[in-house]
């Protein structure tokens, strides 16, 4: 009776995709027609303007004699150089999550009072109700851990008593409760998954308040518990680049449009989770590991500039991996000389890449870094120059870490929640009107018909093709 019900179900949902392209197919030309700004941005990459931020700033051009001129890309937390943030918080030998966190939500710099205090109240906030873990977590475990997470975060607002308040000070609380415990749900949604999916060891381990971020996700994910400063160093410094990417960014967009109608900060980041998700935001990491295993499968030679070019070119063309067409880790929507945080990071994978005896695997993404750019550009008609972004990096720091493909979106999300934060609480702050962009309708007016003679033929939406929807399976 099931396979009869799958079947069904199957053979509804193929005849009736094409009803749904042949009814929703839009004429390319029409966009351009009337205007329309497709993803929001025009055809240089540039976005709508939709808001005013004073969270980051994210510069990739320059104005020279009046004209627009692409520049070195830079970002801004708050006023502060992204570059150094790093290289002051690498100075003092201390790790930056905390002191960057705090900056992004209340606009300053810490002294060593303020910060203390922050680090104490996120320790105080770093549990989960009680038996959580068990009967959230552990029941119907994914191998989806962005779906997992998501479900985690609905779920604890059944444990909040004020889970509609949208005063400050309470979305303050539930926000600094969620970037204490992303850690723990990401974490401990993986483990559920690898034991009862997997069929491997199960262990809880519980984080320490006096460790960083980082180091609490290497302690809770490794059975030993045990890391090196650097594998927490380099960690700490992908969270901190991770952290916030200006207002437009596809998850920040969603976080600012979902508190605009006056919802629930659960329901907002859980929102915000299903948009980084998507492998054109933060699942691009995955892909390009993905892409790199095929490449060492289909390259004779992986030290041959001319045999990895070959392999671009056959990316571009769609004759390789997923046959996208697409370089993935090249290429970003703002940035266009260089991505700030990919050039900050590459120190950081090059001294990981020689610790961990993977200098080699280190040179063949630097000959990518290199190459793909000349290539997309003999290839492609494009409007902005091209280099390698955060992503191409990151997944490849996360694999020397050891730390499983299935975590790589979770991590970008336990820095995100941040910068999440920040904006809605930016948009609670200034803004009283719901985010309502306008569609251009283009639909054709019908008349009613009774449900004695819909059976009768009718035209597609282009007024081309004849098909006829049969009232029974005759």
């Amino acid at each position: 009776m099931r396979k009869k019900r799958e079947e069904a179900i199957r053979d509804f949902t193929q005849k009736y995709t094409k009803i749904c392209v042949d009814n929703n197919e839009i004429d390319a030309g029409l966009f351009d027609h009337y205007g329309v700004k497709r993803g929001l941005r025009d055809k240089n990459g540039k976005g709508v303007l939709s808001g005013l931020t004073n969270i980051s700033l994210i510069k990739s051009s320059e104005e020279v004699d009046g004209k627009s001129v692409p520049c070195e890309g830079e970002l801004y937390y708050r006023g502060y150089n992204i570059m150094d943030l790093v290289r002051g918080f690498q100075a003092d030998e201390r790790y930056g999550f905390d002191e960057c966190a705090y900056l992004l939500l209340f606009g300053d710099l810490p002294n060593k009072e303020q910060l203390l205090e922050f680090k104490k109240t996120l320790g105080y906030s770093m549990t989960l109700p009680t038996n959580f873990v068990r009967d959230v977590i552990m029941k119907a475990p994914s191998h989806d851990i962005m779906n997992s997470l998501t479900k985690s975060v609905l779920t604890l607002a059944s444990y909040d008593d004020n889970v509609s308040d949208i005063s400050l000070d309470n979305v303050l609380r539930q926000c600094l409760m969620l970037i204490s415990v992303f850690p723990m749900l990401s974490v401990y949604g993986y483990h559920a998954y690898n034991h009862y999916e997997c069929d491997d060891s199960l262990y809880i381990h519980r984080p320490d308040p006096k460790l960083s971020t980082a180091e609490n996700i290497l302690r809770m994910l490794r059975p030993d518990m045990k890391y090196t400063p650097i594998e927490a160093k380099v960690l700490d410094a992908a969270l901190v680049l991770h952290m916030e990417h200006g207002g437009g960014n596809n998850s920040t967009f969603t976080t600012r449009v979902v508190t605009s109608s006056g919802s629930d900060t659960y329901s907002v980041i859980a929102a915000a989770l299903s948009s980084l998700k998507g492998p054109k935001h933060g699942g691009a990491n995955i892909k390009v590991v993905q892409m790199m295993e095929d490449l060492r499968r289909n390259v004779d030679d992986v030290t041959d500039e001319r045999q990895v070019r070959e392999y671009l070119y056959k990316l571009l063309n769609k004759q390789a991996f997923d046959k996208s067409g697409l370089i993935y880790g090249m290429g970003h929507a703002v940035y266009s000389i260089s991505d700030p945080r990919a050039c900050i990071f590459k120190s950081f994978v090059e001294s990981l890449a020689t610790a961990k005896n993977r200098h080699a695997e280190f040179e063949l993404y630097s000959m990518i870094e290199r190459l793909a750019p000349e290539v997309i550009a003999e290839k492609c008609r494009i409007y902005k120059g091209v280099s390698a972004n955060v992503d191409f990096y990151s997944g490849f720091v996360y694999s020397m870490l050891d730390i499983p493909m299935e975590l790589y979106t979770p991590i970008f999300a336990i820095a995100r929640i941040v910068g999440w934060s920040a904006h809605r609480m930016e948009e609670l702050i200034n803004v009283d009107k719901i985010i309502r962009p306008a569609y251009k309708s283009i639909l054709t007016l019908k008349p009613y018909e009774s449900l004695k003679d819909r059976s009768t033929p009718k035209l597609d939406s282009h007024g081309e093709k004849i098909y006829e929807l049969p009232m029974n399976d005759k």
